[in-house]
């Protein structure tokens, strides 16, 4: 069985060079699905001064209209990566993949430039959806690398300052946005003030597209190239899919990762849901205004990277699982609160538990997944094709859910409180995991 080199496990040059793709591409995550664009988003997609769309014949509320299309981007990623995990597995080209992935998502959120307004609807989500497909669809070839630049005892540690570099990076871009659409006429955004506002911000989603592939040419240089040393054969498609049936054939012997992925998809639908979604809340619930969202969303963002630090140090201490079980729970109560949240203060101690936990939970169910995986093997794309294929086909049925329950009851509190239902199954199953890998600390081989 080919290893990767010593050279490359635990090189700090290398470590760092990962840590920076996490900088780079969680501006779109703040920026874009978080932040900046649901509330432009809210402002523009509108017909006759309502909140309501004509879309593909049908009208419908835009929150509602915005949260299908993510489903519908999750979902065409879901179907696409398992083959392509697995031919970047027999090619040994996973950055090469990366790299596609990155431009995609980059370009499109550049293309959001020109969503002007509800005439240019269709573009707007057309974008919106490619840049999903482009973000989801990078993050299997990235997360992969981590098996095959630390050994096991740093997955924890490692990727928590992954996920902390990023709300770094997401806060300092977003801080530059907010300096941009808050003073559009200092930047040469002129004319009608809400139209050079608006001018302004349409600007801050070519400033993501270029960070967020600007950044990533750090860890497109430096990350390693094909460390098993891979020599390709024949028809790599046809290849490509017997090495994801062979991941998925040994699925079977390993009972314990098929039961973490199937907590991870019911917490995980919970989870993404929250950050997608979150700021669609605030305005259609609690009608905050838009500087007090954006103003809680950076909190997340800071509080998140501590949480990340915070729970990374008590899975060292009393394993994985027990950080994760304890994160569930605490999610199970912030659902419950957020259908009972009354006033913008208690939405603003509801935001700081969020961030806690968002950060803790993301990056250690990354590294519990990392050490799931059984020890010698080099098709990690391959078995982090089905984590990401968990992970998006989660996110279809959390933001469809949100939506659809939205529609039916006209109140996202019944909206948060179905996540919690999610976190309480999930849990069920994250108790049943019985891997000495996860149920120790890092002292466990």
């Amino acid at each position: 069985m080919p290893e990767v080199s010593a050279a490359t496990l635990n090189n700090p040059k290398t470590v760092r060079a990962w840590y920076m793709y996490d900088w780079a591409n969680s501006v779109y995550t703040l920026v874009i699905t978080t932040a900046i664009f649901p509330i432009y988003y809210k402002a523009v997609a509108v017909d006759s001064g309502v909140d309501q769309v004509s879309f593909l014949g049908f009208t419908i509320q835009n929150s509602v209209l915005y949260s299908y299309a993510l489903s519908f981007s999750f979902l065409i990623v879901a179907l696409i990566l398992p083959l392509l995990s697995g031919v970047s597995d027999y090619t040994g080209n996973k950055k090469t993949f990366m790299k596609i992935f990155v431009w995609m998502g980059s370009l499109a959120c550049m293309g959001l430039y020109f969503f002007d307004g509800v005439e240019a609807l269709g573009w707007g989500l057309f974008c919106s959806v490619v840049a999903s497909v482009g973000y989801s669809g990078s993050l299997v070839f990235y997360d992969a690398f981590l098996p095959e630049i630390v050994t096991e005892d740093r997955f924890d540690v490692t990727s928590a300052r992954g996920y902390s570099m990023g709300y770094y990076g997401s806060v300092l871009l977003m801080l530059i946005c907010l300096v941009v659409i808050m003073n559009p006429e200092s930047f040469g955004f002129g004319g009608d003030p809400r139209e050079a506002g608006l001018h302004a911000t349409r600007f801050t989603f070519l400033l993501v597209g270029l960070w967020w592939v600007g950044f990533s040419m750090i860890p497109f240089a430096l990350l390693p190239d094909n460390p098993y040393g891979r020599k390709p054969t024949g028809n790599i498609w046809t290849k490509g899919y017997a090495e994801i049936r062979k991941v998925w054939q040994s699925l079977r012997d390993l009972p314990n990762l098929k039961k973490f992925l199937t907590a991870f998809f019911f917490y995980n639908m919970g989870v993404q849901t929250v950050m997608y979604l979150a700021t669609l809340f605030g305005t259609d619930v609690l009608h905050l205004e838009e500087q007090k969202l954006i103003a809680t969303v950076v909190i997340i963002q800071l509080v998140g990277a501590l949480g990340a630090w915070f729970f990374a140090r008590i899975s060292g201490k009393m394993g994985n699982r027990f950080a994760l079980v304890l994160m569930n729970i605490i999610w199970i109560a912030v659902c419950v609160a957020a259908f009972a949240i009354g006033n913008e203060y208690q939405f603003y101690g509801l935001a700081f538990v969020v961030g806690l936990i968002m950060g803790g939970i993301q990056s250690l169910s990354r590294a519990t997944y990392s050490k799931l995986i059984p020890a010698g093997t080099i098709d990690h794309a391959s078995f982090f094709s089905f984590y990401d294929v968990t992970y998006n086909l989660s996110i279809v049925f959390g933001t469809f859910s949100y939506g659809l329950v939205s529609q039916i009851t006209g109140s996202m509190r019944y909206s948060a409180l179905a996540l919690g239902v999610f976190f309480v199954i999930g849990l069920s199953f994250l108790l049943t995991v019985r891997s000495r890998h996860i149920t120790s600390g890092n002292a466990a081989s």
